[in-house]
């Protein structure tokens, strides 16, 4: 399988910003946002549990209830698509066991050789001293999925802009989460930079690799 020219990806990663001004009157072709659910989906996750749902919103009205719970910034709206990166409440047993069996229908994996993936999950989530954190843990695993996210949309060709100026609360009664065991987490609008952002040319500012990159 051919990989990414290395120079290639660089330049990709160089051209995307967090894009403030979207154009709104373009949409993301069907078949290349087909691709960016599959990045998503294709995020690692610890002990890959996938602890996350992820909100696709095209509907402009529904983005427009949203927009004064997101400190009114435009790219809620103007954006193609918005993603809202979920995640679950809680991660137990059930969750686990849903898990075994993908693993099972995906891999043809026999029950007894999954016995000790599932003991060792439900040890350190369920019955460990991690089990306080596990709200905290979903949340993190969403991050994941934000950054690869961003990512492969750079690589394609795709504005995209991480939001987290919005107020959750408002987001998961809006969207009705609570009642699914899921909490908004953080958000990315994605879609194409208007020929006014003035932000889109501007160099990036970042500090010298030599001053937050150690090798040891």
């Amino acid at each position: 399988m051919s990989s990414l020219d290395p120079a290639a990806l660089l330049a990709q990663l160089e051209w995307r910003y967090a894009t403030k001004v979207f154009d709104p009157t373009r949409t993301i072709p069907e078949a290349t946002w087909e691709i960016l659910e599959r990045a998503l989906v294709l995020t690692p996750s610890s002990f890959g549990l996938q602890p996350w749902h992820f909100l696709v919103l095209t509907d402009r009205a529904l983005r427009e209830r949203l927009l004064p719970h997101a400190w009114n910034q435009r790219q809620v709206v103007d954006s193609s698509h918005l993603v809202v990166l979920c995640s679950r409440t809680d991660t137990g047993e059930t969750e686990i066991d849903r898990l075994i069996a993908r693993i099972q229908e995906v891999r043809g994996t026999p029950t007894e050789k999954l016995t000790g993936l599932r003991r060792s999950m439900v040890s350190a989530l369920v019955q460990g001293s991690f089990r306080p954190m596990i709200r905290e843990w979903a949340i993190r695993q969403a991050y994941i999925a934000l950054g690869n996210f961003m990512t492969a949309a750079a690589v394609i060709g795709v504005d995209t802009c991480p939001l987290e100026g919005f107020q959750p609360e408002r987001f998961d009664e809006i969207l009705g989460l609570g009642p699914r065991g899921l909490i908004s987490t953080v958000c990315c609008a994605a879609g194409y930079r208007a020929a006014t952002d003035k932000y889109a040319g501007q160099p990036k500012v970042r500090f010298p690799v030599s001053e937050v990159v150690e090798r040891r």
